[in-house]
């Protein structure tokens, strides 16, 4: 059983939703970028999503869009993240890595050579935001064959049949997509999101992490009931914007997701 489906599995014994914390790699910079991974694992995150920065994140609110220039403007490469993740597993952190790319990073990269390096590297999953289940056949049997989870999205908008094929392509776990639209912080949850929630369950076998647009403990809480994950990432990166590059950033990060990671616990 892979990193990814151990943390989920924990958590369901614990009657808890698994807490999904991403980061942009190279936001602020890289040092932080470790610091940030070990932060988030202190506040009860258990599972750490990892973006590679991409100079047209089509799929990312403004927020997200801000951290990559950031990243980029650092001098952030594929290569500089995957050595980041070394980094996060010099020390013998175990938190599951999820790599969150679009598909140019990878193709520039070389799939297989990304796939090779990226399980090299401490990686455990690779999520493309951009790559529909029709074309994963281009990227996932290097993926399967290095040991990496292939993480699909599904959407409010996908049909029974998508869900399907999304679900016998992935490994480790499905991420259904809050609401149509870009990542970003929203004040309400979806109208019809733990239908399709319920919906998507019932076409997998897999977990189901629920994301994009969840930053509250009270949205974390009632997603929890239900989802067997729930994933944050706005509402982090902004705590990383305005804090910036600052001794005091990886503190006040771990004090921001553990009211988060503590809502995950059903009651």
């Amino acid at each position: 059983m892979s990193r990814l489906r151990k943390a989920f599995s924990a958590a369901r014994k614990g009657r808890r939703a698994a807490f999904v914390a991403y980061l942009t790699a190279g936001d602020p910079t890289r040092q932080r970028t470790v610091e940030l991974a070990r932060a988030l694992r202190r506040g009860g995150a258990d599972v750490l999503e990892l973006g590679i920065p991409f100079s047209d994140p089509i799929a990312d609110g403004p927020t997200n869009q801000r951290a990559a220039e950031r990243a980029l403007a650092a001098g952030t490469t594929t290569r500089d993240v995957l050595e980041s993740v070394a980094a996060i597993r010099s020390e013998g952190e175990a938190i599951p890595i999820v790599l969150f790319t679009y598909a140019n990073p990878v193709l520039q990269y070389g799939v297989n050579r990304f796939a090779e390096d990226a399980a090299a590297a401490g990686a455990d999953g690779v999520l493309f935001t951009d790559v529909p289940v029709e074309e994963m056949d281009r990227f996932r049997p290097a993926l399967i064959g290095s040991g990496l989870d292939p993480v699909l999205l599904v959407t409010p908008t996908s049909t029974k049949e998508r869900i399907r094929a999304a679900a016998r392509q992935a490994e480790g776990f499905l991420y259904l997509v809050a609401r149509t639209g870009v990542t970003g912080v929203r004040s309400d949850l979806e109208t019809g999101l733990e239908t399709n929630l319920r919906a998507v369950r019932k076409l997998s076998k897999l977990p189901v992490a629920v994301g994009f647009g969840i930053s509250t403990p009270s949205q974390v809480e009632r997603l929890a009931r239900r989802a067997d994950g729930v994933v944050v990432g706005s509402a982090i990166v902004n705590q990383i914007e305005r804090l910036g590059d600052s001794d005091e950033l990886a503190d006040a990060v771990q004090r921001f997701v553990t009211p988060l990671t503590e809502a995950c616990r059903r009651k």
